[in-house]
């Protein structure tokens, strides 16, 4: 069985947000962190070198591989923001995403340019949603 790449490092995520490049993106990461810890109750920490992530449950397949990751996070990628929620969504993720605004939707990545161009109240309920799904489906 492979092991994950992608595990909780002891990395500054300050540094890492401070390090981002293009300075839009650098001010919506620290809006996204103070959000995401605000929803979460959980402090930032890296996930690999690249992931905002806040607390940590421990997964198993049907398959038998096994791991750890976030509940939640975010990174910064070249051209847009990706936040991470539960894979396969919630029952209520449809209707909330038709009122988020400009994004494109992964398996469990939510993708958009900017902050300015999502409801961040939208966003909060996809966060919390997307924690209580994991930690119902992993407790």
């Amino acid at each position: 069985m492979t092991e994950n790449k992608t595990k909780a490092t002891n990395a500054s995520v300050q540094d890492h947000i401070a390090a981002i490049a293009n300075e839009g993106q650098r001010k919506d990461c620290e809006s996204l962190a103070n959000l995401f810890q605000s929803i979460t109750n959980h402090e930032p920490k890296m996930w690999g070198p690249s992931i905002v992530g806040f607390g940590s449950y421990h997964y198993k397949y049907e398959s038998g591989r096994e791991g750890d990751s976030c509940l939640t996070g975010f990174a910064a990628r070249k051209n847009e923001l990706v936040v991470y929620l539960a894979p396969g969504g919630t029952p209520e993720q449809e209707a909330l995403l038709d009122k988020l605004g400009k994004h494109r939707m992964g398996k469990g990545c939510l993708y958009f340019r900017r902050l300015s161009d999502i409801d961040t109240s939208i966003l909060e309920k996809l966060v919390k949603n997307s924690v209580a799904e994991l930690n119902r489906r992993y407790s």
